[in-house]
């Protein structure tokens, strides 16, 4: 399943909110920098869709407009 995820890095509160079946927001308290934004969004897609983190790939890791791939 392919997914459309714009990240918020440097924010105040972590969330995850669907805006469409195929489309969410995140924000992340992580700088993007040195893939910190990108572990924990990783981590945070893992607990909203119950999977394990091995399981989520980001086709496009240094657009804040990413492409996640979720094997379910």
């Amino acid at each position: 399943m392919l997914i459309n995820v714009k990240v918020r890095p440097n924010s105040k509160e972590e969330s995850v909110r669907k805006i469409s079946e195929e489309e969410y927001e995140v924000s992340v308290k992580e700088p993007a920098e040195d893939n910190k934004a990108n572990v924990r969004l990783i981590n945070l897609l893992s607990k909203e869709f119950g999977v394990s983190f091995k399981q989520i790939k980001i086709k496009t890791p240094r657009s804040r407009d990413k492409v996640v791939e979720i094997n379910i």
